[in-house]
């Protein structure tokens, strides 16, 4: 046995690096994505122009964000430059980032349209949310050689993502609790309207190729008279900043912070080379269900063999499982662990369950899809339907 006696001040220097090693592996990073940029100028209204409105703002959340030795932020653009949309997801994914954040602002010909709307990546039949997506992924054309980098992707439909959307799913629950955490700040501190009632769901190209929760935030329409003298504000700039800054916080404070019981997620930077597209299974965490009946509680534990359910929302907010709660929906059970989620019926029959999400959508929940459970764990759709 070969005994090594370092010096007392090499030792210490051993520490310290290791010590520091590990401060920098465990910090949270955010990647922020100021939309639009050069030539491609967003939405431009009374003078607002919304590249540069995009990119205030932006550099205003990780100004505050940076304060905090405990995160890094990543920059797709801190300068008035053009990126491609496949390249900024690709600046998330090589960095390995938490969440990914894209910041943009919205515009109508209606100058009456006001207030804030928070998107997830995913398929949605609304009008509403198709044209915002259709909107900002026509930057796409922009870009050399776009039909053979985005697989033939015609921008002018979002529905041809129908094919692209696989891996949706993956991220869902903790994209929509990011979204959700900044709509709440928007409206609790800011006092702004939140349109719609919550976060939604829409095919982002932005948002497509970035491996991790993300989401796109419209911040207000520059078309308003009022609110786009306020986005092109310093004070207005500011204010967004600190609620989107907050919620961030709070999100990993949440999902971060602590949770070294959680299974971890596969690298993004392992899978930015992926052409087409695949699914990755992800091991998913236990979740505990709790059913409501009349009128007593039962644990979604109990239930054996394949279940699917159809997730209507994600909220911090525990709500009582009454209809009246979920505009007339019965059978609505919840699951909490960092967040509560709130699902509308129950069945082993797949073709049952994307009746039951058409039921659901048809009752507004745009951002509704399926989830399925073995033996009251949580597990992949996929694998459920194999």
């Amino acid at each position: 046995m070969i005994n090594i006696n370092f010096p007392k001040h090499t030792l210490t220097i051993l520490l310290v690096l290791c010590s520091s090693m590990l401060f920098a592996q465990s910090k949270f990073k955010v990647t922020l994505d100021a939309g639009h940029g050069a030539h491609d100028f967003g939405a431009v209204y009374s003078g607002h122009i919304e590249k540069n409105i995009n990119l205030g703002i932006t550099l205003k959340v990780g100004k505050i964000l940076e304060k905090n030795s405990s995160i890094d932020v990543i920059y797709t653009r801190k300068t008035d430059v053009f990126i491609d949309l496949i390249e900024r997801a690709n600046i998330a994914n090589r960095a390995d980032a938490n969440i990914f954040v894209s910041i943009h602002c919205n515009a109508n010909k209606n100058t009456a349209a006001d207030g804030t709307e928070t998107y997830v990546m995913g398929m949605s039949k609304n009008a509403s949310n198709l044209e915002a997506a259709k909107r900002e992924n026509s930057v796409v054309t922009l870009e050399k050689d776009y039909k053979q980098k985005y697989q033939g992707f015609d921008p002018n439909k979002p529905e041809t993502m129908l094919g692209m959307t696989i891996m949706q799913e993956e991220f869902i629950e903790n994209s929509i609790a990011l979204a959700g955490k900044i709509q709440d700040r928007f409206v609790q501190d800011l006092g702004k309207k939140s349109r719609g009632g919550g976060v939604k769901q829409a095919p982002y190209m932005v948002l497509h190729k970035a491996y991790m929760p993300r989401v796109l935030i419209e911040n207000g329409f520059i078309s308003n008279p009022v609110e786009g003298a306020k986005l092109d504000s310093e004070e207005g700039q500011q204010e967004i900043a600190e609620a989107i800054a907050q919620a961030i916080v709070s999100y990993k404070k949440d999902f971060f912070d602590g949770n070294s019981n959680d299974t971890p997620i596969e690298k993004p930077s392992e899978r930015i080379e992926d052409k087409p597209i695949k699914a990755t299974p992800e091991v998913k965490k236990t979740d505990t269900i709790v059913k409501k009946k009349d009128p007593k509680v039962m644990d979604n534990k109990s239930e054996k063999g394949i279940v699917f359910k159809i997730q209507i929302s994600a909220s911090p907010t525990k709500l009582d499982l009454t209809p009246s709660n979920f505009k007339g929906l019965k059978n609505i059970t919840s699951s909490h662990t960092s967040i509560y989620k709130y699902m509308y019926g129950e069945t082993s029959n797949y073709e049952e369950a994307k009746r039951l999400l058409k039921e659901a959508t048809a009752k507004g929940y745009d951002s509704a899809f399926i989830i399925a459970f073995k033996d009251g764990k949580s597990i992949d759709v996929k694998d459920a339907i194999k």
